[in-house]
């Protein structure tokens, strides 16, 4: 290291980062050694009844199943730190974008997620099912969470931890419109039914309704992207996304919104308008969700009943209904069919954080979970689900598509499953050294009006993908 030609300033934080790394790893070592101290014991005192614990060797048993969950709980503690930390108002940085952070970004992205502990397993995916069309950069950090307008011109709306949302043409990949009104962490953004809206809810404690117009570019011609394919193996030395330096060129800015909402205690994580878009519904951290009147900004209801934060709020397509998920195992279903009586009812059906419950077209709903679950939820029948899916790593924000109703699944480990209701895995999309998302994957949103590139999702890695999903070949091979 004496005849290093690096900069003091570099070589100082990357003995630093590698320092945090050793440590991690030295303390699953020390763990994994008084985890097998503790399974040689036992295995003595139970050698005379003939019986014996597996997991003496690091590779089975109950050593691997409490490796694998003090990962997971790793991993979440990351994802809250940061979003925690992005997601507030800072007096002493009061002009860093992303804002501070007690969390480094860098540490998270050396470190590949936490894929460097648990390895996802392989499914092999025909590319002519599932295939990359474009990724949408820009972003200057993670985004959270996106969506497609609902009204013409179609156009993909992005969520991010760098204060700021933007619309993006489908076709192009080109930044349209940039909205830069919050003063923390952009969470979530839902766009109105029937009008030229944006409903985004932020770290700075509020929800901003906001109008946009946008004009499409003209469309180029496509790609070869079969071209640009290669060996479906996971790389993680790839660089950032690129141009997340300079950012979108020539993007017209909004920085004020028509309507703040601002009734919440803490960062507001989630909002979205229920059916006829008069009213929207916001999810907390302060463990309510409020009901507020769209022209008035008048709080119409408080929801309160978790016992934590919460994660995720959706709204029933058609009906009056509102599912709230929280960090205390539960999703709550809230009725605002009878303006009278306003019903709740709770269910419990996960083991860890729900990060997201949403409904589908018909009479389900889907909930997802850092336990690694996705369950599949018949509204008549709340009881019990009809069906559970089971994965190798923490599922983020789902979403269920409306015609054929499958269910893409974004995880911690960089992967995106495609599942239909029943539980049965259709595919999982490529990943390689050239495509396909480099960090965890925070949300995925289907747009099945758009045929080119029907599939989007978004993560760490700075980028939005949008991705063409061969449906009803993708339901022939199952």
């Amino acid at each position: 290291m004496e005849d290093s030609k690096l900069p003091m300033a570099l070589r100082s934080n990357l003995l630093d980062l590698f320092g945090q790394i050793e440590r991690e790893f030295e303390n699953l070592y020390i763990e994994n050694l008084e985890l097998r101290r503790e399974i040689e014991s036992l295995n003595e005192r139970l050698s005379g009844e003939g019986q014996t614990v597996e997991g003496g060797d690091l590779s089975k048993g109950a050593l691997k199943t409490k490796a694998s969950h003090s990962t997971s709980q790793l991993s979440q503690k990351l994802k809250t730190t940061y979003k925690a930390s992005t997601s507030k108002r800072s007096n002493s940085f009061p002009g860093k974008v992303g804002g501070p952070r007690n969390f480094n970004v860098g540490n998270w992205e050396l470190w590949g997620g936490d894929s460097w502990i648990v390895s996802s397993f392989k499914a092999t995916t025909s590319r002519a099912v599932c295939q990359l069309v474009k990724e949408y950069v820009g972003h200057r950090d993670g985004i959270w969470d996106l969506a497609v307008t609902r009204v013409q011109p179609l156009v993909l709306g992005t969520a991010s931890a760098d204060h700021c949302s933007m619309l993006w043409s489908i076709e192009t990949g080109k930044c349209l419109l940039k909205y830069a009104g919050h003063a923390g962490s952009v969470n979530s953004i839902k766009f109105h039914p029937t009008e030229q809206m944006a409903l985004t809810a932020s770290g700075d404690q509020t929800a901003h309704i906001w109008r946009y117009m946008v004009q499409l570019p003209l469309p180029q011609p496509p790609a070869d992207i079969s071209a640009s394919l290669d060996d479906d193996v996971d790389f993680s030395d790839k660089d950032e996304a690129d141009g997340d330096a300079d950012g979108p060129n020539e993007c017209p800015t909004i920085r004020v919104a028509t309507t703040t909402l601002k009734s919440h205690q803490g960062v507001v994580i989630a909002a979205d308008w229920l059916v006829g878009g008069k009213q929207v519904v916001t999810a907390s951290w302060d463990r309510a969700a409020n009901l507020y009147d769209v022209e008035t900004s008048e709080l119409v209801h408080t929801l309160t009943g978790h016992d934590q934060e919460l994660t995720h709020c959706c709204t029933h397509p058609t009906q009056r209904l509102v599912v709230t998920s929280s960090r205390d195992t539960t999703f709550r279903l809230w009725d605002f069919r009878d303006p009278s009586i306003h019903s709740v009812n709770v269910f419990q059906g996960h083991t860890d954080t729900v990060t997201s419950a949403v409904f589908t077209v018909g009479d389900n709903v889907v909930s997802g979970s850092d336990d690694r679950t996705v369950k599949v939820w018949d509204l008549k029948n709340m009881r019990s689900p009809i069906a559970t899916i089971r994965t190798d790593s923490a599922v983020n924000r789902i979403s269920v598509s409306a015609n054929q109703r499958i269910i893409a699944l974004p995880h911690d480990n960089r992967q995106v499953r495609l599942f239909d209701m029943n539980g049965v895995r259709l595919a999982r999309l490529p990943r390689s050294n050239r495509q396909g998302h480099r960090r965890m994957v925070c949300c995925s949103a289907w747009n099945e009006e758009n045929q080119a590139c029907n599939l989007f999702t978004c993560g760490f890695d700075r980028q939005a993908i949008g991705w063409n999903i061969n449906i009803p070949a993708l339901l022939q091979e199952k």
